[in-house]
């Protein structure tokens, strides 16, 4: 299948900087995947601020605070937009300084949601997508280059163990602030910490950057990324598998704390714990996931386990209800987190074995594209049914469906992918 592919439009990584053993080079591939972490972290809080204070800013506005389903698919969906995009930003700008753009953008969007009006926050959110749909594809870039390829799953891992991160802090710093100081102090705290994490990557992006290529055409078909993606059969149903487990994943974050407040008698401070603890179990998730597919050569088949914890977790999670013992609500929301959020290192890692060299910023682009469609459809999706059924439980066990429809395409794509290899 590799021979009916494009001609690579990337530089080759240098060879001093790929997996990384010794040295500076070492050194220099730990500060990316921190520097990447920090950037998903900051990304994530940004993007899940508003859903972790829904019913504040829902009171504050005098709307439902299910509504807060649409402003996150405005989030991803524009991040679909520039993720098609993404490989050919990369290659002109660099991963280093497509990381700042970002940031930059995000942050405006971020302080744009402070603004006690809902097209201010669609707005705010509108731009908040378009910054974050090109930040996978730019740090899966520099580690490809920088980050040791004998630990690809545990370093994609780590690199997106930040989202949960920025849910954790989301979860701890978001409902306590807005409680003391008013809603509209978090987003406008938030954007001001993007703003110094973008000043900040300035000083290493001119050794992160040696690679773009400033003549760069930005006139690409933004469609090239999904012609390569269904291109390869198993990078096919491994990103489809993506956009279906990303349903999954916003709907949890995105009402887990309305589902609590609002079905399981919950205070908002209660939930926005349960919702940091959640993500706590998630980071641990990641990295152990991560740890399992290099031990196992088996990313795949990580993925197809994880596709079967999410499915029970979901009807589990439709059975809650005030009389359940608040101990028990929190493990099943924990084993929940560990499915739903704890995939997406190991589905980056197997991105990028899968991609042919040089491609890997295309690629990912293309699958985000999908994998963003899912968080786009999911929590609207999770919103519309809530509107017909009136619980956030039984919406929940619809999900069933969606879980078990991905899990699905885990296994084809494994199965793809071993006929590919023999």
């Amino acid at each position: 299948m590799k021979k009916n592919l494009a001609p690579v439009a990337e530089r080759p990584p240098k060879t001093e900087t790929v997996g990384p053993a010794t040295g500076t080079g070492r050194v220099r591939g730990w500060s990316v995947v921190l520097a990447t972490s920090l950037v998903q972290a900051m990304m994530a809080f940004a993007a899940m601020t508003l859903a972790t204070i829904a019913p504040e800013v829902a009171r504050s506005l005098d709307v439902p605070p299910a509504l807060i389903g649409y402003q996150i698919g405005l989030v991803f969906g524009a991040g679909v937009v520039t993720a098609l995009f993404a490989g050919t930003v990369i290659r002109r700008a660099g991963g280093c300084r497509t990381s700042q753009f970002c940031l930059l953008l995000g942050g405006v969007g971020c302080a744009a949601t402070a603004i006690p009006n809902v097209a201010a926050i669609a707005g705010g959110s509108i731009l908040m997508g378009l910054a974050y749909g090109v930040t996978n594809p730019s740090a899966s870039h520099l580690l490809n280059r920088f980050a040791d390829r004998r630990h690809r799953g545990l370093v994609f891992s780590i690199k997106q163990a930040g989202v949960p991160v920025g849910g954790v802090l989301a979860g701890f710093v978001a409902p306590p602030l807005a409680l003391a100081l008013g809603w509209q102090w978090v987003p406008i705290a938030v954007a001001t910490t993007l703003f110094a994490l973008a000043a900040a990557l300035q000083r290493p992006r001119p050794r992160w950057d040696d690679d773009r290529d400033p003549t760069a055409v930005l006139r690409e078909s933004p469609l090239r990324g999904l012609q390569l993606v269904f291109r390869r059969r198993p990078v096919r149903w491994l990103s489809i598998g993506g956009g279906l487990y990303a349903m999954v994943l916003l709907s949890l974050t995105g009402y887990l704390v309305t589902l609590l407040v609002e079905d399981v008698g919950f205070t908002l401070v209660e939930a926005g714990i349960v919702l940091a603890t959640v993500q706590v179990g998630a980071t641990v998730a990641r990295l152990a996931w991560g740890w399992l597919a290099d031990r196992t050569r088996d990313g795949l088949g990580v993925l197809l386990v994880i596709g079967l914890i999410m499915l029970v977790a979901t009807l589990t999670t439709s059975q809650l209800s005030p009389a359940w013992p608040p101990l028990a609500v929190r493990i099943v929301l924990i084993v929940f987190g560990i499915g739903a959020i704890g995939w997406v290192g190991v589905f980056y890692a197997e991105l990028a074995r899968l991609s042919p060299e040089g491609e890997v910023g295309t690629i990912t682009g293309g699958a985000l594209a999908l994998t963003y469609g899912g968080t786009l459809v999911g929590p609207s999706l999770f919103a519309l049914t809530h509107g017909l059924v009136g619980s956030y439980t039984t919406s929940f066990a619809l999900l069933a469906i969606v879980a078990a429809t991905g899990t699905t395409c885990m296994a084809l794509s494994r199965k793809a992918s071993r006929v590919d290899r023999s």
